[in-house]
């Protein structure tokens, strides 16, 4: 799918180089197609810039323009085809090397940070691993693992960062127990409805080696604020009649992997 999309990108950028006059760059955006190829233009930049890949600019556009006038390339296809291997196996080799260093950093600021706040007044540490610590108690039921349950949540990395929030969202966020990531689920059956806490989810509870989006890095220690507010029916079995529709999901509290 990305590199459906970046192909997209590529051709109608180089549509609209192709109908636009020789001048090297715009100051002012009048006319529909210059807002869209502008537009274009900063999304592909973004994505060449994220990626950390040196771009020729001169280059880039030849490459462009000779495909779209069909003009003599100036690399044959066996070239292009095996450079495209080597330049996609240099990049991934890249990745997964600025994924590890992450995640070794990660992984260590995240036993570090639960060590010293395991000993804080009030902190509660379960055999898990999970810690937590009790902001309102509430007086309702707690839920069983078959529950569904509705909570309002902020969620934050161990800098402050805040990456997601139902709150923001003006809605809360409704969902199976199980259905998210282990420390949710057990941390949910411990709260009665109307309690609000404090969770310090260590990374194998929470996304592990694998990262979650553009904000959550790989073995990354998650704080969440999570009030339940309401405990639904319980799941039904798959296929059985009366099957609750797919609830409403966040993507920090996401499904588990499977292991």
């Amino acid at each position: 799918m990305k590199k459906l999309c970046m192909m997209t990108t590529v051709v109608a950028l180089g549509l609209s180089f192709a109908n636009c006059s020789s001048k090297d760059s715009v100051s002012t955006l009048t006319t529909e197609d210059q807002k869209v190829s502008y537009m274009i233009g900063l999304d592909m930049g973004a994505y060449l810039k994220n990626m950390g890949i040196s771009v020729d600019r001169a280059a880039l556009l030849q490459g462009i323009t000779d495909t779209l006038t069909g003009k003599k390339h100036l690399m044959t296809p066996e070239e292009v085809t095996k450079l495209k291997e080597e330049f996609g196996k240099k990049m991934q080799e890249q990745q997964m090397a600025k994924s590890k260093a992450s995640g070794e950093k990660n992984s260590k600021e995240g036993a570090e940070f639960l060590a010293k706040n395991k000993t804080q007044k009030d902190v509660i540490t379960t055999a898990s691993g999970l810690q937590y610590t009790i902001i309102k108690q509430g007086t309702g039921p707690k839920p069983k693992s078959t529950d569904m349950v509705s909570v309002n949540y902020r969620g934050t990395l161990l800098d402050g960062k805040e990456f997601d929030s139902s709150y923001k969202r003006g809605q809360p966020a409704t969902f199976p127990v199980t259905g998210v990531i282990p420390g949710w689920t057990e941390a949910l059956q411990l709260m009665n409805v109307g309690t609000k806490a404090k969770l310090f989810i260590p990374s194998n509870l929470a996304y592990g080696e694998r990262a979650a989006g553009p904000d959550i890095g790989p073995n990354s220690t998650l704080i969440f604020e999570i009030e339940l507010l309401e405990i639904k029916a319980p799941v039904a079995a798959p296929g059985a009649l009366g099957a609750p529709s797919a609830p409403t999901q966040a993507k920090p509290i996401a499904p588990a992997a499977k292991k």
